[in-house]
């Protein structure tokens, strides 16, 4: 069976990107720090027939992170899709604006985002290019491709994050290997973010499976809803 490890699930996203890989026949790994969240997911999932479990890591804490991904392939003989969405950046840091942001606005949104997207990275790409193939998918929110000034901490390390991803996608687009950045215009829920609208999970997580079938040129999606 191809399996799919998602970093950062919860609830929302994460849940749909695992029930669309898992409709179509994936074993699924979930990561996240907590371990009651991520039994109740895997419960969810086993009770819809998708095979599931939960690898508990600190996205900040890169030994741990390394750790799940590596018992996540040995569970399941391999991971042939990454995705990255780690929960809890945005929020964790105060809001500033370009002017009142300052180094240590941004440090905890690049721990998040951008530190812990190369260290799983590294952890799965050595047995994707021993293969030939893999997928590796990144999301981040629509202000690494339009700022939104009133966010600047978390626009800029998003930003970074995407540029990295897409330079990533040129590495690899020879051997078989697609990287892509999914940027999200929407707020996820029933209520609106900064004047975006909203979209349900289960509408944005079918833009994940067709970056791994149908549209494997792509570096970048953006799903304004």
């Amino acid at each position: 069976m191809p399996s799919i490890a998602i970093v950062g699930a919860g609830p929302q996203l994460g849940l749909a990107v695992a029930r669309t890989f898992g409709s179509h026949g994936f074993d699924v790994a979930l990561i996240s720090r907590s371990r009651d969240k991520l039994d109740g997911l895997v419960g969810e999932l086993t009770a819809e027939g998708i095979t599931a479990a939960a690898f508990p890591a600190d996205v900040l804490d890169r030994e741990a992170l390394t750790q799940a991904l590596k018992d996540a392939a040995t569970r399941f003989d391999g991971i042939d899709v990454l995705e990255y969405s780690p929960a809890g950046s945005l929020g964790s840091t105060p809001p500033t604006t370009p002017t009142e942001t300052r180094p240590s606005s941004v440090a905890n949104e690049m721990n998040f985002l951008l530190h812990g997207a190369i260290t799983a990275t590294q952890a799965v790409l050595p047995a994707m290019r021993e293969a030939g193939a893999g997928t590796l998918l990144y999301t981040t929110g629509a202000g690494s491709v339009r700022p939104v000034p009133r966010a600047a901490h978390a626009s800029a390390a998003a930003a970074a994050l995407r540029n990295w991803a897409m330079n990533l996608h040129k590495e690899l687009a020879v051997s078989g290997i697609q990287a892509a950045h999914v940027a999200l215009d929407v707020t996820i829920g029933m209520s609106s973010f900064y004047g975006r609208p909203t979209a349900t999970a289960d509408q944005i997580s079918p833009f994940y499976w067709d970056l791994h079938t149908t549209h494997r040129d792509e570096a970048e999606r953006i799903f304004r809803g």
